[in-house]
């Protein structure tokens, strides 16, 4: 199975050279979208300096046959070792708190036991790729972090303060990832990770 290391050396130069566009007689996207990964050594403060070094990009992508290929071949999440994060987000977005699309908005979290990972990350980009969310523009992407004790998935939104739209997303989230009543879900603005340079400490809890 190809690394994320390899896919990234083979990658990256290309997509940076050239626009994506579907291929003939493919499947269009309503939006492109790139494969982050990164990595960094638990319990180190991180700056977004750093943290922007550190994050690499794999690919970008416009239709469904380009997301498979990328897809098929990348380490699941329940595979990853250490302290490690997928991001998938719409083309030109980071997945920065301070970039400009992220900066007003805020992220859903779920806490998800060990063994679950892979397949809830799976359900929740197909969804977003599949605009299942049906909140126009405001999904700006999603995130699976792999964590020692316990793996978060989570997916952000460009505007943290239109209450009725992140209750749309928090119930379709509920509804992708066929979670049980009693699931957790802690709302959290880029603004207050900011403040506490953390994306789950002292999050807002959702029944």
């Amino acid at each position: 199975m190809m690394t994320v290391v390899t896919m990234i050396r083979m990658k990256k130069t290309a997509h940076r050279k050239m626009a994506v566009v579907p291929g003939p007689a493919e499947h269009p996207l309503q939006y492109n979208y790139t494969f982050w990964y990164s990595r960094r050594t638990p319990g180190r403060p991180t700056s977004s300096q750093s943290y922007e070094q550190n994050i690499k990009q794999i690919g970008t992508f416009a239709s469904v046959e380009q997301f498979w290929r990328f897809y098929s071949h990348m380490v699941r999440p329940g595979d990853l070792t250490g302290h490690s994060d997928f991001h998938l987000f719409k083309e030109g977005i980071k997945p920065m708190w301070e970039d400009d699309a992220n900066k007003n908005g805020g992220k859903w979290i779920i806490r998800l036991r060990k063994g679950l990972a892979s397949r809830c990350w799976e359900n929740l980009i197909l969804a977003m790729l599949g605009e299942q969310f049906m909140v126009g523009e405001e999904i700006c992407g999603a995130v699976v972090s792999v964590r020692f004790q316990e793996d978060i998935i989570s997916i952000w939104n460009k505007t943290a303060s239109d209450q009725a739209t992140t209750a749309r997303i928090r119930d379709t989230l509920r509804r992708v990832l066929n979670l049980p009543p009693n699931t957790i879900m802690e709302y959290k603005t880029h603004t207050d990770s900011i403040k506490d340079n953390s994306s789950f400490r002292n999050t807002k809890i959702t029944l």
